[in-house]
């Protein structure tokens, strides 16, 4: 191994280490509760070494934020097979915000700061750096339309009102058991798969929409 990379395997490392950290302090308290120094303090490195690979703490957020959603949006969770997923539309709906679901279950750490977490950072002003969630939330807008398409969800739906309701309840159940409010015989993940269920049979009953979704608004997270 040559020295240039040895050096950037090690840079790497601490830049790892500087994200671990981080993301561990900023989930147990708080973002807004978390300085540098605090970062710097827990892996045993000056304030000025932290500086030096991330310009401040909201460059910090978002490094994390970007693996975070990319973790969410990887095509398919470790515990489905190949060809597992449904060819249904309203069905590829249905485990598309499963999926999300998992993701919480998976990587409470990332979901408590990219859905939980008030102080952290807004994602707005980096629309290129973060355009890929666009194109997810229009690849689940796009499942939406052909379930409408297809006749399994009221012609008249809105696939951005639709993500919305759909979103808004996964992420719900998901908080739910993330905040652990549940007695020791209930089954959170029971929970999670009826509230989608009961989401999907309004939706599909044709209920009437009192919140419109506009078709550029934010995505389901901090943005």
């Amino acid at each position: 191994m040559g020295v240039k990379e040895r050096q950037e395997r090690e840079r790497e490392a601490v830049a790892r280490a500087i994200l671990d950290a981080a993301r561990d302090l900023f989930v147990a308290e708080g973002y807004q509760n978390v300085s540098i120094r605090k970062i710097a303090d827990r892996i045993e490195y000056s304030p000025a070494a932290i500086y030096s690979y991330f310009p401040s703490k909201d460059d910090i957020f978002f490094a994390l934020a970007e693996e975070g959603f990319h973790l969410l949006f990887e095509s398919h969770s470790p515990d489905e097979g190949p060809g597992a997923e449904p060819q249904e539309p309203i069905d590829r709906v249905r485990a598309a915000f499963w999926h999300f679901y998992q993701f919480s279950r998976k990587h409470p750490e990332y979901f408590a700061l990219m859905f939980v977490d008030r102080s952290v950072p807004r994602i707005t002003n980096l629309r290129e750096r973060f355009s890929f969630i666009s194109s997810m939330k229009e690849r689940l807008t796009g499942l939406i339309a052909a379930a409408v398409d297809a006749g399994q969800l009221p012609g008249d739906s809105d696939p951005h009102t639709v993500f919305r309701i759909l979103s808004t309840a996964t992420m719900g159940a998901a908080v739910v058991r993330l905040c652990n409010r549940f007695s020791p015989d209930e089954d959170p993940d029971a929970l999670a798969r009826d509230t989608i269920e009961a989401a999907l049979a309004g939706l599909r009953a044709g209920i009437p929409f009192s919140f419109q979704s506009k078709a550029c608004g934010d995505s389901p997270a901090r943005s």
